[in-house]
């Protein structure tokens, strides 16, 4: 009996180092500044982190880098869904590099990096086992989401999960045309063979492979900074279908520090706006939703997302050389400031996944900039001259 007592004894200790060492492996890195507040309440510390971060890197990367005409190029060049779904044969993201990824954003002061898990065409760039629509079964065989995330954790950095849940131009039971929004498909001239909703209810079919998906980005990187979902239109066209508030619950449930945006607001419940280029966040005077999610949230946190291309998010070939200079970066960066916001400023690596020499060396310089700036102040308030 005594043995058994010492031998429960022993194994019970054994279970509370686990645990103890497992709790504090479950502080992200970038939050270790923060760990006094993450004990007493995780989302607060993450928040807190967050408004000082004031910093972080866009990253636009699918399928459809690989045409250099944007991401929205399936709907816009109206192109089969067979046609594009090739695409996956020619995908290798040979040089998408998490380290140069990270260096880079480091380089140029940046605290975080929101990077397509899954965009508008619904390829996904993490281990799925929802679709085969994947880089997992791609030439490239990569969960690149997986490998960036490591990356960051181990450089200090948040790393923020774009997710495409307003539309998705691959799931068969995505709402029409009819039922959502004028992107929720492109405007094909022949029927899709591949789509096959036909009445509202079947889009619960999506509802519930967005819900698998959430669980695995939240337990597969447990540590991610927070779910950036988009686009906030598919939402107001047709609120009634999406079930935001369980969408949130199920976030919230899995991850208790894990922020949520959903632009300027689905329901009012997001930790943050995260309006584009101008920082003005489009209400949308003609939604009820819209108008009510915004006044629950315009006094909270700001995130203004741009990109160093002209106008598009993904690699767009023709703009080459045009990318925006150190000098535009640097007035986003002021004029973010002034607004008490964010600056989350894209790139769109180019078809195998590298990063445009051009962004590169852009914020390097600006990083270089602000890092002289900061010593100055430093001097000035250790001299005080």
């Amino acid at each position: 009996m005594n043995s058994f007592i010492k031998c429960f004894s022993i194994f019970a200790l054994a279970i509370f180092i686990l645990a103890a060492c497992s709790n504090n492996a479950g502080i992200p890195s970038y939050l270790s500044e923060y760990q006094d507040q993450y004990k007493d309440d995780p989302r607060a510390a993450n928040l807190a982190w967050f408004k000082e971060a004031k910093f972080g890197l866009f990253l636009h990367y699918g399928l459809y880098a690989q045409l250099g005409k944007g991401e929205w190029v399936q709907l816009r060049d109206t192109i089969p869904v067979s046609e594009y779904s090739k695409l996956v044969d020619t995908f290798t993201a040979a040089g998408f590099d998490p380290e140069e990824i990270t260096e880079t954003a480091l380089s140029a002061g940046m605290k975080y990096i929101t990077i397509t898990s899954k965009h508008h065409d619904g390829f996904c760039l993490f281990k799925t086992k929802a679709t085969e629509f994947n880089s997992v079964n791609s030439p490239a065989g990569r969960d690149l989401i997986g490998e960036l995330y490591k990356a960051c954790e181990d450089k200090g950095l948040g790393l923020f999960l774009y997710y495409s849940y307003g539309a998705d131009w691959k799931h068969p039971y995505f709402l029409s045309r009819e039922d959502g929004w004028r992107a929720s498909r492109p405007a094909y001239k022949e029927p899709q063979p591949e789509y096959l909703y036909e009445k509202p209810e079947e889009f619960n079919i999506y509802v519930e492979y967005v819900h698998q998906q959430l669980k695995e980005l939240l337990t597969q990187y447990p540590n991610i900074a927070g779910i950036w979902f988009d686009p906030i239109m598919g939402v107001y066209s047709n609120p009634g279908a999406f079930p935001i508030d369980s969408s949130y619950a199920l976030v919230r449930s899995l991850s208790s520090h894990a922020l949520i945006s959903f632009k300027q607001g689905a329901n009012g419940e997001e930790d943050f706006m995260a309006p584009e280029r101008s920082g003005t966040a489009r209400v949308g005077n003609q939604f009820e939703v819209a108008r009510l999610a915004y006044e629950k949230n315009k006094d909270k946190p700001k995130e203004i997302c741009t990109t160093l291309q002209p106008h598009a998010w993904g690699y767009k070939e023709s703009d080459d050389g045009s990318h925006k200079t150190v000098e535009q970066v640097l007035e986003m960066l002021r004029n973010a400031d002034e607004m008490g916001a964010n600056l989350l400023l894209n790139i769109g690596p180019l078809p195998d996944g590298s990063l445009p020499n051009e962004d590169i060396l852009t914020l390097q310089e600006v990083g270089r900039i602000l890092e002289e700036a900061q010593s100055k102040v430093a001097d000035v308030k250790t001299t005080g001259k």
